[in-house]
Order: C-alpha cells, then structure tokens, then sequence
C-alpha cells in the first residue's frame, strides 16, 4: 500500500491506477518503501521508469540496472500488493467507507472510545491552529514488514513530534488511518498489534537517540506513550486491529524557548556504524515543523537564493511563538468551570426525593451501548438500582462486557428482543421473563443464541422492529407503574451516527413515554453529551440538555448514585450460622431466591425510614413490616405487643417440631381475619432471626417448585457439609386450600431428599397464617388458633401502646387496624365508624363506586385490592414523574382512612390499595344496602360492567382472577355441596333474580372463559330448570375446554338433572311410552356423557403424574354420575308396567339389568305382552344401556371404593368433597343393593333341591349388600366402625362360600383371608375366626396357584402382611419377590387414580405375634385418645410416634440404607427386605450403608419405613 510522501505537499497526490504513474510519481512511491534508499529511487528515475513499465518490471530487471537483491525484492513485492489491493471488488468491506466519526479524546488513555473499522475521521491532517486544538497526521501503517514497522513507527512519531514541539501546537499522529489514493482520507484501518509493550519501548529509545542530549527529558515528557485505540467491527464487535496513537503536548513550562533540532538517524547507532565504516557520514540535522498537513525540515537544501531565511526567522521569532503557547494555555484553563450536575443527577434520578429509599421512581430501566472493562468499577450504582430490564446494545455484552460484570454481582435473566413480543397474556409475558423478580437483560444487537450482531446501517432493518415491541411492551400501563419508571440512558460509548441505534431506541421511548420526563441521560465528557445532544435534536428537534449529565465521571456518578441509599441499604446482611456465628448473605445469592423475603440478623439496622408513616400506616390497618419491629424495641419506646399465643410458639410448639424426625414440618396458625394473626406470625419470625434462617414466601402463587428449591438453598447456604446447623423458619401467608400446603411442604421434602441434606431432626419449618372465618376452632397439635376476643393482659398492653401512639402521632383516633382490636372487635364501636365515614355516601362519585368495589372484592375474596394504577385511572388522578404530586389514598377524599396501602406480589409485582380490616368491609357491605339502597348485585354490576377497571393498569389480571373468584369458588361443607358462590347465594337471598343478570354479565367480562359458562350451565339446570339454556352454557363451556373432565362433567350433569327432573314430574303411574321413551333417551346420553367425563379424568390424572407438580386428585365425578343416572333408570323402570306389580316383577328387573334375561323372554312370559306391547318396543331400543347396567354400576362402585380405600389425602386431610361424594355413593349403593341384593321367591326356599343353590346366593348377595365382596370392601371395614356382629356374620358367610364344594373363585378365597384378618382386628377372640396357622396354609396354597391379573394386587399385599418374617413362619423365602411385584401392580392399577394421593397405611408391624403382630391405625387412635383431625395432624408431623404407648405396641424394625431405599433387616440373617421410607427425606445425606432403625407400614404400595432413626 501507498503512503504520503514524507515531505509531501498538497499538490502530490499520486493517481488511483499504476498504469497513469509518471516516472516522477514511481519516485515518489519508491521513496516512502522502508528500507529502499533513495538512491534506488533515483536509478528508476533516470531510467525513465513509468507505471506502464514498473507494472511489468521482474528482479532480473532491476539487477541490471543495479538495483541490490534486497530492495529489488521490497519493490516487487509492495508493487504486488498494491496491484491486488486496487483490482479487489468496490464492494469489498475494507474499501466501503463508513460515517464519519471524532477522534480519541486528545491526551486521553481511560477513555472508553473505540474506532469503527471504516469509519471516517471527520478532522483533517492540519498544521497548528489555536496551539491547544491538536493537530493531527495519519498514517495507514499498511505497506510494512514485521521487520520495518517498528523503525518506520519510530521515524514517523519523532519527525511529526519535533514538527509540533518546535510550532509550540499540540498534535496527534495516528497509525492505522488511511489516506488518498488508495483509501479515503481519514478512514480507520487499523493495525494489527502483537506487543504493545515494545513500542513503547522503541519510542523511549529513539527519543533518546534523535533528540539532542540536551533536550531528551523535555522531548520524554513531551511526546506520550503511544495510546492503543480498539477498531471494531462494523457490527459492534471486538476485531484484533487497534489504530496506534501519539499525542504531542509541548507545555509552555517544559519548552520554554527551546529549539528541538533531531537527528536524521539514531545518534546510537550511527556511532556504532562509525567504528566500522569510518567513511560513514556524520548524521544529519533537522529542524523540523508543522506545515499545513505535513511536517517540513527548515534546514532541507532549497534551490532559493537564501536557503536559511525562513530557518531563521522562524528561531527569531521563537519567543513570541511561546508567549503565545502560555497564553493558549492559561484561556484554556479559565474555560473550566465549578459544576452543580451532581445535585441535578441526585433530583432527577430521584424524581425530586431526599433519597433513594424514597425515591419517587419505583423501577428502573437502563439503556446502554459498547461498555469498557475500565468502567466496571464505576457501575456499582447499577445494581443498587436493581433495574427492571437493561436493553444492551453491545453484542459481546455477555462475553466480557457489562452484563458478564453485573451478572457477577446480581441476578439477571438474559433475553432477546423476540421474547417480549405480544402473543399470550401481558402479565404472562412478564411473568415468563421474571420481569420484576430478576433483571430482565435484553441483548438488542444479538450476541446470544446464535443471534447475528448487525452492522449500524442494518440495525434497523434487521433487529430495530422488535426493539419497539420491547419498549412498547414495557411502557405499557399494566406492565411497569405509570409515571413512576426512570429510562436511564447510559452512553459509556460515544453516540456518533444519526443511524445509532440507541437514537432510534430514545426516539421510540420518547414518543411512548410523551416527553423526557421520564429520561435521563448519563455520559462521562462533554464532547460525548453534545455529540448526543445534537442528534437527537436532529431526530426529535428537542433539547435534552435539561435531562443529561455529562460533567461528572462515572465514578462521581456511582458515588452519587451510592451516597443516595441508607446506610441500611447499602451494608452488609448476615444470616445465622449456629452458636451465636454469622455468614454474609452476598447480595446476589439474595436476589436469587426472588421468591423469598429473607429476614437477616441485622435486618433494618442502619436504617432510615420514615417511622412516623411506617407506623400510620399499620396502625390504620396496613400489613406490619420488619420496621415496626425494629422501631418498637428502640430505647423510649414501648415494645411490640406480645400476645398470649406467642411465648407458647416461641417455648412449646417450635422446639418441639424441632424435634422432629422429618425434614420439613407443618406448624398451622389459623386466625380470624383482622385479628393480628399476620403480625404474630411476623413477630414469631422475628423473635427467632438469630437462631432461624427465617423467610416469608413472597406470593402463595409463587412457583413451588421454585420455592422449594430456594428454601434448600437457604438452609445450605454456605455449609460445606450436607448438615445444616441452622433450620428455616419459612413463614407463608394467604394460602386458601391446605391442599396448597401440603403440596409445598411436599416439594420440600423431595427437595432435600434430591439434595441429600441429612435430617436427623426439622430443617424446615412452615408457619402456615392461615384465615379461618370460625371464631372457634378444634386445635390439633400442629395447630395454633388466634380468634377476635382479646385477653384481660392483651387488653391492657394495647391501652399502653395507645398512649405511646397518642403522643407521637396527631390523628390516632383514625388508626382503625389498632382501635378495632384495642376495643376488643366490638361491633358497636365498628359500625359507629363506618356510619359516620360513609354518611355523605353517593353511588354516582367516582370515589364512592371504587370504595364499593373494593368492599365487595375484600368481603368476597381475602385480601383483595386495586392496583394504584388502576385508581389513579379510574378517578382521573394525573401521577407526576417527581415527588409531591397528589397520594392515591387522597383521591378517595373522606373514604381514605378505610384505605391501605400494600405491595402485590403476582405474576408482576406492583403497589396497590386495599380496605384496612374484614370488620370494616363487612360493616360497610352491610351499611350501603340499609342506609344507602346500594345491594350487592349493584356493586357486582358495576364491578362487571365497567370497563375502565379493565383498562391497561398494572394489576389487570389480578383483579380478574378476584374477580373470577367471587363469582365461581364455593365453600364446601360436610353437610352439602354449595351450589354457588357466596356471593351468587347471597344476592340471589338479598334480590331473588338478579343473580341471573349478575351471571349474564360474568359470561360478557369472561366471554372466552369456560368455567364461567359452567357457572351459567349450572345456575339454569340447578337453579330455574330451564334445561335448554343449561345445555347452551354447557355446550359453549366444553367448546371452550375440550379437553377438561370437570367440563364435560357439568353437560352430562345437564342431562341427568333433567331426567331426574323429569322423574320426580311423573306423578301418574305406570308412566306412559312417551315419558319412557324420552327419559331413556335422556339417560343414555347422559351415561354417554358421564363415560367421556371418566375418560378425559383418567387421561388427565395421568398427564399430571408427568407434570409431578400437579397434586390435584383423580376426577370422581364422571364414576359417580354414571352410578346416579343408573339409580334414576331404575325408578323410571319401577314406574312402567312390565316392572312394577310384584316382587316377581322386582326380580325380573334385576335379572334384565344384570343381563341375565333379555327383553324377549320375559315378553313371552308376560300374561300381559299385548297390552304393555308399547312398552317392550321402547325398551328394545335401549337394550344395550338396560343390559349393561348392573354391570356399569358395580364396575363405578368397586373402582370408586378402591380409590377410597387404598388412597388417602396427603398428610391425612379430610377431603369434604370427598365426604359429600361418598355420602351420595352409599346413598346410591342402598338403593342398588335394594334391587340387585336380595330374592324374595318363596317358591325357590319350599324346592329342597335348590335349597342349597339359593343359600350360596344368599350368602353372596348378603357380602355384595354389605359391601364385602371385595378386599377393599373388606378392609373398609375397619374404618367404618362396623359391629362384631356384622363382621362375624361376614365371616361365617365366607366360610360357607369358600367350602371346597362350592367351588370358590381366587377373589372369595383371597377375601375369605381378609375378612379373618379383619376380624382378628376387631374381635380376637371370635369363635368365628380362623386358627391363624390355617390361614397362612390357605395362603401359601393360593401363591402356588395361577393368579388372575386382578387379585394378584390384593394377595400380594395380604401375603407380606402375614409373612412378614418371624420364626414361628418360615414361609417366607419369596417375600421380597411378592414385594417387588406388588410395587410393579400398584403403579399398573392404581396409575390412574393415585396422583395426589398417599397409599393409606393398612397395618402396621406389632411387636406380638400371630394375629396379634397386625396393629391397624384405629389401635394407635386408641392409644393417643384424640380426634380424627388431631390423628392426622400427628401422623403426618410425626409426633405420634413419640407417644410411648405407640411405642409399647409396634415393633422397631432395623436396616441399612440403599441409595433410595432401606434393606431391612429380619430374623433370618440371610434376608434382608426392601421397604420405601415413607419420607425420602429422611434418608437423605445417609451415607450408603447406613445404620437406620424405624417402624413397618403395610399400604398397597409396599411396605414403608416410619419415623427412622439413624442408629450410633
């Protein structure tokens, strides 16, 4: 490649093309070739050598015209290039000019500039203009060798460096820039650089050597190290080329008057020459200086008549020349002026707050371009902003830029810009992208997954369309506070180009935010900010110089930003670690477990807040923070009011679940609403920081899965071994459903198992805070209840703290949380309150209406509430970007003391405002209908139908979801299934008839929403018969969920109702054919219907076994109504003739519908066929429904009973759904085995031959009607609470069946053993029962035999029940196979049902033997005298095993732990049996082989292992 003649001038310019080269230009070029002399250049000269010849020129050529190997070679080498660089396509990138571009900051090495490869230097080569604007000279750098670089580097920097030192001007001399022909002027290159070091190194040694020894320190200090300048490439990108700089600064104080004359050649090394070659020629001198663009020597021969006059005027006139510099130098001082921008970056980043624990701004997001590693010690500020989302434009951000570095200190989830594309849900979009949980990082030049960075001129095209959907998406109302967000533009790169894609990026947040008050920008120098200033006032045509900061450096900038946390905020946070020792909980870790509050030792030390609006704020009702806490145990205040309750947690129930055998425990706090049961549970928390890791779980909707692996995270944190030496204490609040506790405790459980954390007592324990709307409740073990009647001594701690409140805050009489429980919750004081509040109530106020609603949400739904958005809309408030506009709670006018605010916690995490108490909802609900005439079905109304608390706010699906559930959840009782919803009976009691319009205006708001045309199914078959419009809701509620069990329940539930309807409308009997004819019909579809129900339940329940996080239970109804619809067929059938005259007739029905008889026999034996002709016509026509179903029927009870029987409830909890269902079956099987369980023909008793015949069936249908024919039926006996007698004559009837001459099948014989066992259970010494050693011969014979599939289930299990090895039975070498077969059978037949479910433990190992070893859990209720409540709240925390006559009774079972499982150990030492611990968790940590002891269980899963005992 070509470069600028040394000496050049404006007017030599060499032309673009070789070939229209003179021989004048051939010279020129061969004279800038390191390591060609000039007299090589002379030669090809006087040869006449043009660009015509050169091009053809070869070595041979030029030795004849004696021209050395050497340079000949140099010469035909760079001609090469040079022809290959100018024949390469005009298109190639290196030739393709980019957008002009400033200069490094002069005298500058931090910086964070970089060169974008092609761009163009928007300053030309100049001579010296004001003395401190520096003047510059380029150099391509291209045309060198690796062996002339560093010489020609050297030459080049002291020529140009002499030339600006004597014309007293700063300058800069580039490497790596590009100039004319070959390049644009100015066009960045770049170099490629091996070692940097080294020229540096060269530099320092030929100043040395070129300056006069004189003047070698003042040309040191002078000329700086060379500065190495990063090109990138187009796409943003990191290449290896770097543009090589030297700045020049001839400071007046270093130069003086000085004359700066050099070297031709290194003085060093010409010595050396001299010493051999002593004809060498002494080095010449140069006086070098700046000349337009070019550097030109006054001492340089000239054809002038005066060759020295200019040299000489220019050292006359020297003085003057520094006088100038002194004084460029002092005006460019005095322009340095105080800046105030540090107080303006503390309002604006504040929103005009005195700090940023106040800020006005509730959330951050960060826009930022190409970051530098020297910068990252600046950014701390960034994660103390903790911003919601950072949009990167550098594509090697996650590489080694500013995402790698933050990620190192706090949480972020890297996205691309696609993600936040609008294809499902707002809020499911932001919860997918833990939007307020981590930082969202979004790469918006790609850099990840594969993502292709786009150079700046496509930017736009390829990646600027989704950028607009992530700052649209972003923007948006319900996604982040409106007005209360800061867009904080952080340029830590230069913005240079209109086609920057951070202008477009501003431009789009400035049309969606509608103006800048909302913007704020930050860059570190001046030149940067007017760079950015001008375009966007260009883009935009605004001024932004209001909202930028530009005159700190980012290091003053983090140290402002810092300085604007509390002390609190900003210090270290230390969790417990066991004997008085903490550990640093890092504050990354911290952002980790996002679905947590973790409570520290040190919480809220050093902190500022403000006490007096902490305390209003709970005192009128608001949730309690860990402020409260902290400020009541301050001297001079009086401490936190204890209540009765706590010092019995604190002292009783904690240590002793603490005790616990179990990983994760279960402590109930059950309270009435608004009676301090949240701050209890709190204070508990509290009380226990120092010894607990204690945590609040954020949301009940929170991922459990999520949790749960954070809770272990939490107990493990910074424990090198697998045994933690502090428990958590995990507090959770508002969860509705047990069934939800229970499912997270679960979680936990796996979790330490997974984990292997080692649990030889509790490493977590749960405090559940749980509402309860009873004022009185039964309390298990496990449980702790807080009503709303205060005790003498609680009384008085809250007259003491009222006077401590009195004296510090004005208006305490409207602080009605405190006052409503200071005056014990007396209804009187209640109601005074909201009747004086709501007096001046007026349903047309905006206020008024939002009030209304939010009463009715709160009533109907605990813990209801509006976002603030969402009422800052609806009652026109106009939110401010800065501090001081008007409060939400204000806008509610004389309402706002029954107003609260809270965070929210669901899907996005944003503010909101709730009512202060339950009581005062209630009251208040009550207040408008009788003072007011506002009813309930008003405020529902209003609440459906308004469309703007639907509008874009944040908390739009939250209040859906409310929504939703005061219209569909029902409350259950043991007693009946509710109908509907509390709020659906109560305005259907308060205004019969309008519940219909409030429904029809649900299906509007939830047009798409399948459950809510359930709802509307269900109102019209249950509540106005109008069976039709069921259907239609029915119908459109299984469109919409097609796929749904419960749905296509409710369109069978339809059918039934109107066949059951229309039975109960049959007065006249026989019924005609017609109503036969339509009622069959109706039940055919409806047992079609209940079929496809039962379908989808088993389809479903089996797709949850693959999700595993899904406990929710097998659904029964599709089995249950099949069974209703076959009850109903057989009272429409008892109605008909054919059916209907005599308990023959009786009989015969029961025979058509077991099947045994068809249609066409009984017509032929009909006396009264031609009359009833009708009747048989129809009937044919059902004959597959009428045939099958006894059969059907039996097949829905024994399915269902084995479901009840061997499954249970998680953790032992009642299912009242359960209890209603199963109260409807057995309501169902009497009226069943009325029909199909009994034979009145005495004509069969007086025939003695078939005497025998009829006893057996008698004895079959005796056990069918008492439901014993089958193992399950059995075994249910003994938690019916069934008679010894009924039990002995099950027996007895057994032994008849199972006489060898009645052949009886593998199922009697297997249930006759069941029913001894059973027996033995509840009556030993029964003469009915069979020698126990018969037993065992009778079932040693049944394994030796074939086994049908079905039973192998049950003789399995009742085989490793009785065998369990002891000496008196040696029968058991098989066992471990029947074990192993029995697991395989459980999951093979139970597949369908057991998601969600525990395999009730039948019996358990006893200590005696015979019959006497089999204890049954109703023994171990026996030995405790509790509850069934209380029963299962011991089995499932364990502490039933502590009861000592628990322990006198069951028999503890040694063994040795195996990976998942435990090898017990047995009487015979060769055998050891495998057996499943009921709790992985207790295994867990083990190391293999381990020493355990524990109790046996028998469930139809296999044996279990009870409460185990690692033995020392």
């Amino acid at each position: 490649m070509t470069e600028q003649s040394e000496t050049k001038c404006a007017e030599e310019d060499l032309p673009p093309h070789i070939k229209d080269w003179s021989k004048h230009h051939v010279r020129e070029w061969a004279r800038k070739l390191d390591g060609v002399d000039e007299a090589v250049a002379e030669k090809l000269f006087q040869k006449d050598v043009s660009g015509c010849v050169f091009l053809i020129l070869d070595i041979e050529d030029l030795n004849e015209i004696n021209v050395t190997f050497g340079p000949a070679k140099l010469l035909i080498h760079a001609r090469d290039e040079l022809v290959k660089i100018m024949t390469e396509e005009p298109t190639s990138s290196a030739n393709q000019p980019g957008k002009p571009c400033k200069p490094y900051p002069f005298c500058r090495y931090h910086d964070t500039f970089r060169y974008l490869e092609s761009s163009i230097l928007d300053i030309t080569e100049s001579g010296a203009s004001d003395l401190i604007e520096p003047c510059h000279e380029y150099k391509g750098f291209t045309n060198t060798t690796d062996e002339t670089k560093m010489s020609k580097f050297t030459v080049e920097v002291i020529r140009f460096a002499a030339a600006c030192m004597n014309s007293r001007t700063n300058g800069t001399i580039h490497f790596g820039i590009g100039d004319t022909p070959d390049f644009i002027h100015g066009q960045v290159l770049g170099v490629l650089v091996q070692d940097r070091e080294a020229y540096a190194k060269e530099l320092k040694y030929a100043i040395d050597g070129h300056f006069e020894y004189k003047h070698k320190d003042a040309a040191q200090k002078c000329i700086k190290p060379p500065r190495f300048v990063q090109v990138l490439n187009k796409n943003m990108t990191s290449s290896d080329k770097f543009v090589i700089e030297v700045d020049v600064v001839p400071d007046s104080t270093i130069c003086e008057e000085n004359l700066y004359h050099t070297h031709t050649v290194d003085t060093r090394k010409a010595k050396k020459k001299a010493k051999v070659k002593e004809m060498e020629l002494q080095p010449s001198k140069c006086f070098l200086v700046r000349d337009g663009g070019c550097s030109r020597d006054l001492l340089a021969p000239t054809t002038s008549a005066k060759p020295l006059t200019e040299y000489k005027h220019f050292i006359d006139n020297m003085a003057q020349r520094s006088q100038l510099r002194k004084k460029a130098e002092e005006k460019h001082l005095s322009v340095i002026k105080s800046s105030t921008q540090g107080s303006r970056l503390s309002e604006m980043i504040t929103g005009g707050s005195p700090s940023l624990d106040k800020s006005h701004f509730e959330q951050y997001l960060i826009v930022t371009n190409k970051s530098h590693s020297s910068q990252f010690e600046s950014m701390g500020f960034l994660v103390e902003l903790n911003p919601t989302a950072v949009l990167d434009f550098d594509p090697e951000s996650t590489k080694h830029g500013l995402q790698c570095h933050f990620s190192q200190q706090s949480t972020v989830s890297v996205h691309l810009p696609e993600r936040y594309k609008i294809t499902e849900g707002i809020e499911d979009i932001a919860n997918k992208l833990k939007l307020t949980r981590n930082t969202s990082w979004v790469c918006c030049n790609g850099g990840v997954e594969n993502e292709v960075p786009s150079d700046m001129d496509q930017w736009l095209m390829d990646k600027g369309a989704s950028i607009r959907d992530v700052i649209s998406f972003l923007c948006r109302k319900d996604v982040l506070p409106n007005k209360r967000f800061l867009v904080i533009f952080l340029l830590l790169s230069t913005v240079s180009e209109k086609m920057d894609p951070l202008v477009e990026t501003f431009s789009t947040f400035w049309q969606e935010l509608r103006g800048t008050d909302q913007i704020l920008c930050v860059c570190d120098n001046e030149n940067a900010f007017n760079s950015w200033r001008d375009l966007i006032e260009s883009r935009c045509g605004i001024n932004i110089s209001g909202r930028c900061i530009y005159e700190l450096s980012f290091a003053e900038v983090n140290g402002t930003v810092l300085s604007l946390w509390s002390k609190n905020r900003r210090s270290s946070r230390f969790l417990p670690c066991g004997g008085g020792s903490t550990v640093l909980l890092q504050k990354k870790d911290e952002q980790s477990l996002n679905t947590l509050e973790v409570l520290c030792v040190n919480q809220c030390e050093g902190g500022n807040e403000d006490k007096i609006v902490i305390e209003e704020n709970f005192y009128k009702g608001g949730k309690v923070s860990w402020w409260n806490f902290y400020f009541s145990e301050q001297p001079g205040c009086t401490p936190f009011i204890k209540r009765d309750k706590f010092d019995y947690i604190k002292n009783t129930v904690i240590p002793d679940l603490c005790s616990l055998r179990k990983a994760c425990v279960l402590f109930n706090l059950m309270h009435v609403p608004g009676c301090g049961g949240t701050s209890l549970a709190m204070h508990t928390l509290w009380a226990h920081r120092d010894r607990f890791r204690c945590a609040v779980l954020r949301s009940s909707n929170a991922d459990f899965t999520d949790a749960a692996h954070q809770v272990v995270r939490l107990l493990m944190y910074d424990h090198k071994e697998q045994i933690p030496t502090v428990p958590v204490l995990l507090m959770i609040d508002d969860f509705d459903d047990m069934e939800k506790v229970f499912d997270l405790q679960q979680l936990i459980e796996k979790e330490c198992a997974q984990k292997k954390v080692q649990s030889k007592s509790a490493q977590v324990i749960l405090l559940n805070c749980m509402r309860s709307e009873s004022s009185e409740l039964p309390e298990p073990t496990d449980t702790v209840f807080i009503g709303n009647n205060l005790s003498e001594k609680e009384q008085r701690m809250f007259e003491e703290k009222l006077v401590e409140i009195e004296k510090t805050h004005k208006n305490a009489e409207t602080f009605y949380g405190f006052m409503i429980m200071k005056k014990n919750f007396k209804s009187e004081y209640i109601q005074g309150v909201v009747h004086n509040t709501l007096k001046s109530f007026s349903m047309n106020q905006k206020p008024a209406q939002l009030l209304a609603v939010l009463v009715l949400l709160h009533v109907y739904c605990k813990g209801a509430s509006l976002s603030i958005s969402l009422c800052e809309e609806f009652l026109g408030l106009q939110p401010k970007p800065f501090c001081g506009t008007i409060k939400v709670e204000d806008g509610f006018g004389k309402f706002s003391a029954f107003i609260a605010n809270c965070s929210v916690e669901g899907k996005v995490v944003f503010k909101a405002v709730k009512i202060i108490h339950s009581s005062i909802a209630s009251h208040c609900l009550k207040e408008l209908t009788k003072k007011h005439n506002v009813n309930k079905a008003d405020i529902a109304d209003l609440l459906l139908t308004t469309n703007k608390l639907y509008e874009c706010t944040q908390g739009k699906d939250n209040l859906l979801q409310d929504v939703h559930h005061i219209l569909v959840k029902r409350h259950y009782s043991a007693e009946e299934e509710s109908k509907f919803s509390p709020l659906i009976q109560d305005i259907a009691s308060e205004t019969p008839g309008l519940e219909e319009m409030v429904l029809k205006n649900a299906s509007i708001r939830f047009e798409k929403d399948a459950i809510v045309s359930q709802l509307l199914a269900r109102y019209y078959y249950l509540t106005k018969k109008d069976f039709s419009e069921a259907k239609f809701w029915a119908d459109k509620a299984k469109a919409l969920s097609k796929d749904s069990s419960y749905i296509a329940d409710t369109l069978a539930q339809v059918m039934k109702h109107e066949l059951k309807n229309a039975v109960a409308n049959y007065k006249d009997e026989p019924i005609s054919p017609e109503k036969l004819n339509t009622s069959l019909k109706l039940a055919q579809s409806a047992i079609e219907a209940f079929k496809e129900a039962q379908s989808l339940a088993k389809k479903e329940s089996v797709q949850r076994l693959q999700i595993k996080t899904d406990n929710c239970p097998f659904n029964t109804a599709g089995c249950l109504g099949e069974i209703q619809v076959g009850v109903l067929v057989i009272d429409v059938l008892a109605k008909t003739p054919i059916f209907a005259s005599d308990n023959v007739r009786h009989d015969i029905m029961s025979q058509v519908l077991s099947g045994d008889v068809d249609l066409q026999s009984v017509a032929r034996n009909d006396p009264r066929n031609n009359k009833n002709r009708s009747y048989y016509a129809i009937l044919r026509q059902f004959e597959d429904v009428l045939y099958n179903l006894k059969y059907r029927m039996r097949v829905n009870f024994d399915y269902l009973e084995n479901f009840y029987v061997n499954l249970g409830s998680r953790f032992g909890l009642k299912d009242i759904r359960e209890q209603v269902a199963q109260k409807e079956l057995l309501r169902c099987f009497s009226l069943y085995a009325k029909l199909f369980c009994k034979t009145d023909s005495a004509a069969l008793l007086r025939n003695k031959m078939m005497h025998n015949v009829l006893k057996l069936h008698q004895s079959r249908q005796f056990l069918e009607k008492e439901k014993a024919d089958t193992y399950s039926g059995i075994l249910n006996c003994l938690s019916n609470d069934i008679s010894t007698e009924m039990m002995e004559k099950i027996a007895r009837q057994y032994f008849l069946v199972c006489a060898p001459e009645h052949n009886p099948t593998t199922a009697e014989r297997i249930n006759y053993i069941y029913a001894n066992v059973v027996l033995s259970c509840i009556k030993l010494e029964s003469q009915q029962l069979q020698p126990y050693r018969q037993l065992i011969d009778l079932l040693c014979k049944l394994l030796r035999e074939q086994i049908p599939l079905s039973d192998r289930l049950p003789l399995f299990f009742i085989a490793v029940v009785l065998f369990w090895p002891h000496l008196d039975c040696p029968d058991c070498r098989n066992l471990g196979s029947y074990i192993s077969e029995m697991k395989t059978l459980y999951h093979v037949v139970m597949k369908e049902v057991y998601n969600g479910k525990s395999p009730i433990v039948h019996f358990l190992l006893g200590k005696k033997q015979g019959y006497e070893r089999l204890v049954h859990s109703g023994e171990l209720k026996k030995c405790i005298m509790s509850e069934e409540e209380q029963f299962a709240s011991m089995w499932g925390n364990g502490k039933i095993w502590k009861e000592r006559k628990v322990e006198e009774l069951l028999c503890r079972v040694t063994g040795e732990v195996k990976s998942t499982f435990i090898l017990a150990d047995t009487c015979f030492p060769k055998l050891k049996l495998e057996v499943a611990p009921m709790y992985r968790s207790q295994i867990s940590g083990l190391a293999e082989g381990s020493k355990v002891s524990f109790f046996i269980g028998f469930s139809m899963k296999g044996p279990l292992a009870l409460d185990i005992d690692l033995k020392l």
